[in-house]
């Protein structure tokens, strides 16, 4: 089993910043080691779409939205993991979602909204 609790949403202008954190528990990653956390978003009337993954190895990914604004970060003893959003545009609001797989199974946290608008 395992939990995720997000926060960090919110409303923001044009051009400001946000950093969002997600924090994982449970036995199974108590027990067995995450693979991969990430970033997910939904804007209304759209799918759910990628936003920033980091492997346990450090790697990371990001949509082409917003690479060079968005950075996301990890802590592996912590079971942590954090998403920097900087120069946001209105199109970025959407519901955050943190992801977490572990044993090939994902796991996600409730969402936090994020709202950029003037």
């Amino acid at each position: 089993q395992v939990q995720l609790v997000e926060s960090g949403g919110g409303l923001v202008q044009p051009g400001g910043s946000l950093r969002l954190s997600c924090a994982a528990s449970g036995r199974i990653i108590s027990i067995f080691s995450i693979d991969t956390m990430g970033w997910y978003r939904q804007a209304p009337g759209k799918q759910r779409e990628l936003v920033a993954t980091i492997t346990s190895g450090g790697s990371t990914n990001y949509a082409d939205a917003v690479k060079g604004r968005f950075t996301i970060s990890r802590d592996i003893a912590k079971n942590m993991v954090w998403l920097q959003m900087n120069s946001l545009k209105p199109e970025d609001t959407a519901v955050y979602y943190c992801n977490l797989v572990v044993l090939n199974m994902n796991y996600w946290a409730q969402g936090t909204q994020v709202t950029v608008s003037s």
